[in-house]
């Protein structure tokens, strides 16, 4: 049997992640719960129900076809019992507006292979490529390797972006065939990242460290997160470790406010709903004590 993975978008002619024109497949399943966190629909490693209120035409058929009765209709618009919804995906195959979306789909490393490789022109002409997102594309380490040696085989560039939380048995097997690393520091401070993220962060420096070792070409990604993160403290730590290990470029991630929609279309909760991305001033102040290390801002 084909190795497959479970997909929840590919996004084609992406440039913010990695160099050139990419397209970036985001894999299900995160070993992190970031607060801050835009793509809530790759934590979970199964798929799942996303209802889009403002799509919804109340045809209802929905109710109709779901075999344990999870969906309910109130003043014609969904509501949906998560404790009891299988995620099946029977209801949104029968709604007509797509109002129901079931969100990840097993797809084999041939049909996403064929899907990336038509924008091969478009890779060779911009130095670009196909990068694995997420979700943490290691939790499904064996789809990963097979679909990046398949693109290094036909010439096309890989970038793994990545939380860095995976034993390093795992993220090996993947980097054997990984041209650039895009890798997510968040906070330097151990207790406050497991505050924030619900891991500690020892694993994930260890892992940057031994990759820096290896001299595989690696981008440190840092989202920017007011009152979480943003101290000057926490960005020099993250500049002074980069620098003490070789790895040459930061990038910096301002917040945004783009994925709160998808929690409600989940059925989360959004915790940072009283946060607002960070001024421009302050994105600058913070790119100076980078460049005050000497590292390379990466855009």
């Amino acid at each position: 049997m084909e190795i497959s993975g479970l997909v929840f978008d590919l996004q084609r002619y992406s440039i913010h992640d990695g160099p050139g024109i990419r397209t970036t497949v985001f894999m299900k399943g995160c070993p992190l719960r970031c607060l801050w966190c835009h793509n809530p629909e790759g934590q979970k490693p199964t798929p799942e129900i996303a209802y889009i209120e403002s799509k919804c035409i109340g045809a209802l058929k929905c109710l109709e076809v779901c075999p344990v009765g999870a969906l309910t209709a109130e003043k014609g618009k969904i509501r949906i019992d998560r404790r009891i919804c299988t995620n099946c995906g029977d209801c949104s195959e029968v709604c007509p507006s797509q109002a129901l979306r079931l969100v990840g789909k097993r797809r084999t490393v041939t049909e996403v292979f064929l899907e990336v490789s038509r924008d091969s022109p478009f890779y060779r002409r911009s130095n670009g490529g196909v990068t694995l997102s997420g979700g943490e594309p290691l939790m499904q380490k064996t789809f990963a390797r097979a679909l990046f040696k398949k693109c290094l085989e036909h010439g096309i560039h890989t970038t793994l972006d990545t939380c860095g939380y995976a034993e390093w048995s795992d993220m090996k097997e993947v980097l054997e065939y990984t041209n650039l690393v895009l890798y997510d520091i968040k906070i330097m401070e151990s207790e406050n990242h497991k505050k924030y993220t619900g891991v500690p962060n020892d694993l994930i420096l260890e892992n940057a460290k031994r990759i820096a070792c290896i001299g595989l070409p690696m981008i440190v990604t840092v989202p920017v997160i007011p009152s979480l993160n943003d101290d000057e403290e926490n960005i020099k730590a993250v500049a002074g470790f980069a620098r003490k290990y070789g790895i040459k470029q930061i990038r910096l991630l301002p917040y945004h406010k783009l994925g709160r929609s998808k929690y409600r279309m989940l059925g989360r909760k959004y915790v940072l709903g009283n946060i607002s991305p960070p001024k421009e001033y302050q994105i600058c102040n913070l790119r100076k004590i980078i460049e005050q290390c000497d590292i390379a801002l990466s855009c």
